[in-house]
């Protein structure tokens, strides 16, 4: 296997399964830090801040540093500021997705927005969605964190950002521009984050349609860890291939 500088790697599937770690997971960890590599965890989740993240991680039994997270949220925030710095955005999510948006410096109104900026809250209120639609149909840009569906739960399947990003689209017309995997746009925010050159960087992950196709189309190897939700026999099925199978992230071999 290659050597990298750099580790950017999914959260839920390749280092935990629900609240448990994954065997392995951090003797990883604590050999990328041993060795002074650089590395991301990269989740699509935009709940939760980076510090509510690694007091999660840390209740599965996993030391990992706030700084180390990267979340959609984190993204998306970079990104509208990127394109209108200091703008205004109303914003429809969690303390993960406003505290990013405020940490760039935007203002969050419901006054003539530059963005309505659409993540995922523990309850979608209607009346949000509703002044969502309305400010994009006023003229609004529409952003989404990512693309996904459904998510899990304790108690089981539930509506995610994709679900109300395709009610709100069919509403106005207006289709949004999704920050998250598997958009590279999250992968490169990622490597500028960190000051890494995609050649010398490798994502691991779990899911073929995200981690894997976001990183293909930055340019960076992948490692596909069967840990998660795909399975071996799928694999050969898509267009693109990753650089690695493993079993699990515990077989990513980092030489001193």
């Amino acid at each position: 296997m290659k050597q990298y500088k750099n580790y950017l790697m999914d959260m839920d599937g390749v280092l935990v399964r629900g609240r448990t770690a994954i065997p392995g997971a951090q003797e990883f960890i604590d050999r990328l830090n041993a060795l002074g590599l650089e590395y991301l965890v990269l989740t699509n989740n935009p709940m939760y801040t980076p510090r509510d993240l690694a007091h999660r991680l840390q209740s599965s039994g996993l030391q990992v540093m706030a700084e180390r997270i990267f979340t959609s949220a984190l993204a998306t925030a970079r990104f509208i500021n990127s394109q209108r710095p200091n703008g205004k955005a109303f914003v429809i999510g969690e303390s993960g997705l406003t505290d990013a948006v405020h940490s760039v410096g935007y203002v969050m109104t419901e006054t003539e927005p530059d963005y309505v900026v659409l993540g995922e809250t523990h309850g979608y209120n209607i009346s949000q969605i509703t002044k969502a639609v309305r400010l994009i149909a006023g003229g609004a840009r529409f952003v989404a964190t990512n693309p996904d569906p459904s998510g899990p739960s304790e108690d089981g399947l539930v509506p995610a950002c994709g679900a109300m990003a395709a009610l709100v689209e069919k509403a106005t017309g207006v289709a949004p521009f999704f920050v998250g995997k598997p958009n590279p746009l999250m992968m490169r925010s990622a490597l500028n984050y960190l000051g890494a050159h995609s050649e010398e960087t490798i994502m691991i992950g779990d899911r073929m349609d995200t981690d894997i196709v976001g990183a293909v189309s930055s340019g960076t190897d992948t490692a596909l860890v069967l840990t998660g939700v795909t399975r071996r026999e799928e694999v050969d099925r898509y267009p693109y291939q990753p650089t690695y199978i493993l079993g699990s992230i515990a077989e990513m071999e980092i030489e001193g």
